[in-house]
């Protein structure tokens, strides 16, 4: 038995059993990967996969209790590297985060400029995706750190703590007719609404509040980009609704900002990483800097303990 068919037959059952993707992944060849499969079935004396002709259809039930074991093993295999790494390398190296735009534009700057003023060896990656995203890159080891408000807390391989909590603002043009009363959801549904895709930062709140008081907004434009939105509502094309923190008033001079924390629930960001998985030093060092109650014993307590213990509330 070696790494190498461990490796194969975790790619096999993440990439969907298609091998052809699987030895890509693996920079091999598709026989290479089907024989380094067989061999450890050989060796273990059952069959791992169900098959079709030559194909890759599922696992066996024999499969399904071995898949966690080489999981397992992989992820030991990787804490072991990243322990030794930090006793040789000491605080320098590679620190991959992968956060939604949200997080990555308005609310990670600072934690990234004062972790980089005091890790200068360290080289920082910062990817951007949805929340399903970030978590698929935190599963397939692509990122070390995700940061995200959903989705993260839902996942089983992957352990979340919270953060901070935000709210929604509305934005308008100066002199617009919701800057003249009391904000409510009645008087929003009347005009054209632009906001964030399904799924990404807190839209599934929006969605709910008008839902519950039984309103049907006319969303005419949807973005992944606080950005993209205030864009489209200095053109007039309607109003927005985006994370309080994507507006600045020094920045967005064209808009007015009104507090909507009354209108939707109020959302809280994690940061998640891997379960039982091993951080290097600077990680957990990036973490504290971002969210300074979760020290390096928090998030390592975190991880080592079982799927379902409640995390600490912020």
């Amino acid at each position: 038995m070696n790494f190498q068919q461990l490796r194969s037959v975790r790619e096999a059952v993440r990439q969907g059993f298609n091998l052809t993707t699987v030895a890509e992944t693996l920079h091999t060849s598709q026989p290479g990967i089907s024989r380094q499969i067989r061999e450890l079935e050989d060796e273990l004396g059952l069959e791992i996969f169900v098959r079709a002709g030559k194909r890759l259809t599922g696992l066996t039930p024999a499969g399904e209790r071995v898949l966690p074991w080489v999981e397992r093993t992989l992820l030991d295999l990787e804490n072991l590297h990243r322990a030794t790494d930090d006793f040789k390398l000491g605080d320098s190296g590679l620190l991959s985060v992968a956060a939604t735009h949200s997080q990555a534009r308005y609310a990670l700057p600072t934690a990234v400029h004062e972790f980089r003023s005091h890790h200068p060896r360290v080289q920082l990656q910062l990817h951007q995706g949805s929340p399903d995203q970030i978590a698929q890159m935190l599963r397939t080891g692509a990122a070390d750190i995700g940061i995200a408000s959903h989705a993260l807390t839902d996942d089983p391989d992957l352990v979340a703590l919270p953060c901070y909590r935000w709210t929604h603002s509305v934005v308008v043009p100066p002199g617009h007719a919701l800057l003249d009363a009391p904000l409510t959801l009645e008087r929003l549904a009347e005009h054209p609404v632009i906001t964030y895709d399904t799924g990404l930062t807190g839209r599934g709140s929006i969605d709910d509040a008008f839902r519950r008081a039984g309103l049907n907004p006319r969303v005419v434009l949807t973005a992944m980009d606080a950005d993209v939105i205030k864009t489209y509502v200095e053109l007039g094309m309607g109003v927005g609704i985006i994370a309080s923190i994507a507006f600045d008033d020094q920045r967005d001079t064209h808009l007015r900002a009104i507090e909507a924390r009354h209108l939707f629930t109020i959302n809280t960001t994690s940061v998640a990483v891997r379960r039982g998985g091993l951080l290097r030093g600077f990680a957990y060092a990036f973490i504290q800097t971002f969210a300074p109650h979760l020290t390096a014993e928090v998030v390592q307590r975190a991880q080592a303990a079982p799927v379902g213990t409640p995390m600490a509330p912020l």
